[in-house]
């Protein structure tokens, strides 16, 4: 699903993401008097508060923002959203301005800021990740994001997109302030979801009521798109419909005219829970992977 939404800056939220942010700001640039800032390409104030708002940033999250630069994307999701986190970062003096950040406003007990590659980096613990890297660097971290984070995780991109995935949704907006940054004032913020790996043949369980014989169907997948074929009793029938997104699951079985069997779930691993109604009947399912 991809929407187009204009850019319009509530009031309200921007103020309240730059009264977070001003004092630290302050402090960074008394910090970056005294060291070697060196070059590098900050997402603006409000294109953060976009990324993050666009993830759907809770208290739960643990962020983790590749190519970090002065902390500002994990700072604002700890002050702002109650999440915690880290960033990655290869330059040493923007390292140790992030930290020093994090200090200055209470912040260094949820979130750090570490020099290392972040090709080597274990990403594994995010709900979040977020990342302004040049195109080609993304999508060489295309396949480390597909095998380290787990299903559900939320990948926020500023600017370029994974050329391999489809984005659940794309925020398009004009912004002045990036005209200093890459001399146009195009924005574009991608949101992607992490997919469960669901290719295989199924087995499932439903009740009588719902369904009187027995329901396997196979699925095949790349990425995020499903498609495939279901037996019921010694019927075939396609697939229709079919939805995922991270672990969450759906698709429809015509199996009777006007009487469809429309199946919702959360897949966990190996297995499958979650509902089936047909005819105005609900009733629970599960289904195990078999190969």
């Amino acid at each position: 699903m991809v929407l187009q939404i204009s850019h319009q800056v509530v009031p309200a939220f921007a103020a309240r993401i730059a009264c977070v942010l001003v004092a630290w700001l302050f402090m960074a640039a008394a910090i970056a008097q005294q060291i070697n800032a060196g070059p590098y390409v900050p997402s603006p104030v409000s294109v953060v508060a976009d990324m993050l708002k666009i993830a759907g940033i809770g208290p739960r999250d643990f962020v983790i923002d590749l190519g970090s630069g002065d902390g500002r994307i994990v700072l604002t999701a700890a002050k702002v959203y109650g999440a915690s986190g880290f960033g990655v970062e290869i330059q040493d003096n923007l390292v140790k301005l992030s930290n020093e950040a994090a200090k200055a406003e209470g912040l260094a007990d949820r979130v750090k800021f570490l020099k290392q590659d972040l090709f080597k980096t274990d990403i594994s613990q995010a709900t979040v990740l977020t990342m302004y890297l040049l195109p080609n660097t993304v999508n060489m971290l295309s396949e480390k994001l597909k095998t380290e984070l787990r299903p559900g995780t939320r990948i926020i991109s500023h600017d370029y997109s994974l050329a391999d995935w489809i984005p659940e949704e794309t925020k398009h907006f004009d912004l002045e302030d990036k005209i200093k940054i890459s001399g146009v004032t195009t924005t574009l913020i991608f949101l992607y979801v992490v997919p469960a790996k669901v290719a295989g043949q199924w087995t499932s369980k439903v009740a009588p009521e719902v369904a009187k014989q027995p329901v396997t169907f196979e699925l095949s997948q790349q990425m995020q798109k499903i498609g495939g074929m279901a037996r019921v009793g010694g019927r075939e029938v396609p697939i229709e419909d079919p939805k995922l997104v991270g672990e969450k699951i759906s698709f429809r079985l015509p199996v009777e005219r006007g009487r469809p069997l429309n199946f919702t779930g959360q897949v966990k691993g190996a297995s499958i829970e979650g509902t089936v109604e047909a005819g105005g009947v609900r009733s629970p399912w599960t289904a195990a992977l078999s190969k």
